[in-house]
C-alpha cells in the first residue's frame, strides 16, 4: 500500500475536530480536483510501500486512541480492508475520509464523506485528459447509499460561492435517506483570508438551511503544511 505520510496532529476538520489523531495518508486518487491541497497523493503522487504491519506498528508510535485513514482516496486500495481490521482489533477509532465514489466492505467508526461539487473539475488548460474523467466519475449515487447504510457518517462539502452553496441543496435532495444534521459545508481555501472571506456568509447560510459550518481549523492552527 502506498502510503504518503503518516504523522501524529489534530483533527481539524468535522464532528471531532480537536482530536488528537494518528493520520495515514494513502497516495493516489481516482480523481484530480482543482482545489486539491495535498497534491502529492493526487496530482503528483509520492510516498513508500509500507505492508500492514509496517502500518500499524508507526500509527502505534504516534500514541493516539484515533486513527484517521484519508488520502488521496484511501478506498482505492484492498489493503485498506486489513489495514482497518488491524486497527480495529488495536482498539483504536477509525475515521476514514473518502470522496465518496468508491466502496470497499471495512470496517470503521466514521466515514467522512466529501463528494466532489462541479467546482472540484479541473480547467482543460490543466490536465484535459483528467477533467472529463474527473467529471464522469465524481458522483457516484449508489455508492453513497452504501455508505450511508452501513456506516455511521458525516458529510463534509467544500463551498467557495453561493452557487456552490445552492448545488450542495440541490445534491441532497437526490439522498433523503441522508441525515441532515451530519452534513456541514466547509469554505473553500488554504489561507485563513480566503476561509474568513466565504464564512462571512456561509455560517448564516447553513443556519438558515439547517445544515452545520465547517471551520477548517488546521489551517488556522498550523497554515497549509504537510504533516499537520
Amino acid at each position: 500500500m502506498r502510503v504518503a505520510d503518516i504523522y501524529r496532529s489534530i483533527q481539524g476538520e468535522g464532528f471531532l475536530t480537536g482530536t488528537p489523531s494518528a493520520f495515514v495518508r494513502t497516495s493516489g486518487c481516482n480523481l484530480r480536483c482543482r482545489f486539491c491541497d495535498t497534491p502529492y497523493a493526487s496530482w503528483h503522487p509520492e510516498g513508500e510501500d509500507l505492508s500492514v504491519a509496517d502500518i500499524v506498528a508507526r500509527v502505534a508510535d504516534c500514541g493516539c486512541a484515533h486513527v484517521v485513514l484519508t488520502g488521496g482516496e484511501p478506498l482505492l486500495f484492498a489493503e485498506s480492508i486489513p489495514l482497518c481490521a488491524a486497527f480495529h482489533q488495536a482498539g483504536w477509532h477509525i475515521t476514514i475520509e473518502t470522496a465518496g465514489t468508491l466502496y470497499l466492505p471495512l470496517e470503521c467508526d466514521l466515514m467522512s464523506i466529501s463528494p466532489k461539487l462541479s467546482n472540484s473539475t479541473p480547467a482543460p488548460d490543466r490536465a484535459s485528459p483528467w477533467q472529463s474523467r474527473h467529471e464522469r466519475t465524481r458522483h457516484a449515487p449508489d455508492v453513497i447509499r452504501q455508505l450511508v447504510a452501513r456506516h455511521a457518517y458525516q458529510f463534509k462539502f467544500v463551498v467557495g460561492t453561493r452557487e456552490d452553496a445552492a448545488e450542495v441543496l440541490i445534491y441532497l435532495r437526490q439522498f433523503p435517506e441522508i441525515d441532515r444534521t451530519r452534513v456541514m459545508l466547509m469554505p473553500l481555501g488554504t489561507e485563513v483570508a480566503e476561509l474568513s472571506r466565504v464564512a462571512a456568509w456561509l455560517v448564516d447560510y447553513c443556519a438558515e438551511h439547517g445544515l452545520h459550518y465547517c471551520p477548517r481549523r488546521h489551517i488556522e492552527w498550523f497554515g497549509l503544511a504537510r504533516g499537520t
